[in-house]
């Protein structure tokens, strides 16, 4: 685009903006002090620091050169992450899963997205003569979430909101009606004008990360250079609250940062004694997510600590670290002992998380089972363990049309025959599979329904302290799992597997089941049916695997 006339031209960066700000392939410092200092700067201006962090939607971001790989991370308003929440609303099974995927997902929730849960939830009050009864926690959570962001609703999102708040029974003299209200009337009457600039509050310290860490173009368009461009900062200014807001936004776009993340399990470690439980599940969820096991020598010993102050006060919280920790490999003895105990399973027996509590439990007794052959210590009684993950995950379910799933089934289809895979099929102690066959001995492909699938559980193995290696010798028939590996199974850098992934594949292999994995980049690299139907011939031939009257 020309630019007009007598304009200036681009503004060349002062020293000190070139001084602080590396560029790509430019060496940084893995002091976790150095990535305090460059997280917060006293000197940057708000709209100075808007100019480092956001990129202009002229430049969004791309994932590569693949069928997606000119499309922005964040889209418009109707693409990327808004537009899987919106099928996931429309999904919803029932009014109290249709509230929490508003309410877990605020930084997703677009005034588009109310209409949509308004018409679905009309859907299922009609469809079920008695429909369940919707947790109050819930009904508080999407009341919260609606009192924070009505500000920036037209005036037909506020009537939707109304019309919602009927259905649900809010008060009409609640916090809820109220703003709801006073917004409705702010649209109908003349807009004030804005105070002049000097009359607006200035942003110090950790107020301006936390401003830019919730803005709208900052989370459409996330890279990891941009938080590398904020200036030198005072190490004092940093909040618990912005250090989580940190976390919580390398963990939603994926963004294995080593400095960054670095910084933060440095932060935990100096902050340990002022930190609550709540506070620190929400710090370490970027490692396990990410698959990151930090630098920090202490890092472990005081999680540990932690987990023995403060396990008792919030048990989902407990949980929560306890599962990063598991999908690092990292599972403290003492932690295990105390939420194994009776005491624990019975108080979170009563709780509004019971279910998912459960079924964190019920993973961590498999990870023990798995990882850990030689402990002694309590377990999950058998009456409380449920399926882990019996259906497909909310990131595959919302990206199903971006899947190679329905190619694959299709190549395996023609290739060998519909008796010869099972699709889905979710295998005991309950992790949902893609691609299941079942082989002879000589190799040969056999008809599934003439196996049994399931390889049992827990493993031979470990009932008779044999290896998993030695299972399969004895076993005739071999369990060959296809595991899809989707682009957005990897951290953004496309080469870490996250860490619920690895956790999976790990176990799966553990319990004796032999992996192929297929990665995207070689899924996408294929052109049309044939290519792919030849791909996965070499793949399983591979395998030394043969089908049909001439081997394939």
């Amino acid at each position: 685009m020309r630019r007009p006339r007598g304009s200036p031209g681009p503004r060349a960066p002062r020293p000190t903006e070139a001084a602080i700000c590396a560029g790509p392939g430019e060496s940084w410092s893995s002091s976790p002090n150095s990535m305090l200092r460059v997280l917060l700067s006293a000197q940057a201006s708000p709209a100075r620091l808007s100019g480092l962090l956001l990129i202009p939607p002229g430049q969004p971001c791309s994932l590569g050169p693949s069928k997606w790989g000119h499309r922005p991370l964040g889209g418009g308003p109707q693409a990327g992450p808004v537009q899987g929440l919106q099928r996931l609303l429309e999904q919803a099974r029932s009014p109290g899963e249709l509230l929490r995927w508003l309410g877990q997902n605020p930084t997703k929730v677009r005034a588009c997205h109310y209409p949509v849960a308004l018409r679905r939830l009309g859907q299922l009050l009609e469809s079920q003569p008695r429909p369940p009864p919707v947790e109050q926690t819930t009904l508080q959570d999407l009341s919260q979430l609606i009192i924070r962001n009505c500000p920036s609703f037209d005036i037909h999102t506020i009537h939707v909101c109304l019309h919602l708040a009927v259905l649900l029974g809010f008060p009409p003299d609640g916090p809820l009606w109220r703003a709801l209200e006073q917004e409705r009337q702010f649209r109908l009457s003349p807009k004030p004008s804005k105070p002049p600039p000097s009359l607006q509050p200035a942003l110090h310290g950790g107020q301006r990360l936390e401003a830019a860490l919730s803005c709208s173009r900052w989370l459409r368009y996330p890279r990891q250079q941009l938080i590398r461009s904020l200036a030198e900062a005072r190490p004092e200014e940093l909040t618990p609250h912005v250090m989580v807001l940190l976390a919580q936004h390398l963990a939603r776009h994926r963004l294995r940062e080593p400095q960054l993340l670095e910084a933060i399990a440095h932060f935990l470690v100096v902050q340990e004694t002022q930190l609550s439980s709540k506070v620190v599940q929400k710090l370490v969820l970027p490692f396990g997510r990410l698959n990151y096991r930090p630098l920090e020598q202490q890092f472990m010993p005081c999680l540990e600590r932690i987990l023995a102050r403060e396990a008792g006060v919030s048990p989902l919280a407990t949980v929560n670290i306890l599962m990063s920790l598991c999908q690092l490999r990292c599972l403290p003895l003492r932690a295990l002992h105390f939420v194994f105990s009776p005491g624990f399973i019975n108080h979170v027996s009563g709780t509004p998380h019971a279910l998912i509590v459960r079924r964190y439990l019920s993973l961590l007794d498999t990870a023990v089972e798995l990882e850990l052959p030689g402990y002694e210590g309590p377990r999950l009684p058998r009456r409380q363990q449920v399926p882990i993950f019996p259906q497909l995950l909310t990131t595959d379910r919302a990206r199903c049309k971006y899947s190679h799933k329905d190619i694959v089934a299709e190549g395996l289809r023609q290739l060998l025959g519909e008796e010869k895979y099972r699709q889905d099929l979710t295998v005991p102690p309950g992790y949902c599979t893609d691609f299941l066959l079942c082989v002879s001995s000589s190799g040969a492909v056999l008809p599934v329904r003439t196996q049994d699938p399931f390889l049992p559980y827990p493993p031979r193995s470990c009932l008779l302290g044999q290896t998993a290696s030695s299972l399969t010798t004895r076993d005739p028939v071999q369990r060959v799992l296809l595991m899809l590996r989707e682009r957005w199974h990897f951290c953004r850098d496309g080469r870490v597997l996250l860490g619920s992934r690895a956790l999976r594949e790990r176990h799966l292999g553990l319990m004796g089941y032999q992996l192929l994995p297929l990665p995207f980049e070689e899924l996408e690299s294929q052109r049309g049916l044939p290519q792919l139907k030849s791909y996965l011939r070499q793949k399983l031939q591979a395998l030394g695997l043969r089908w049909g009257p001439e081997g394939g």
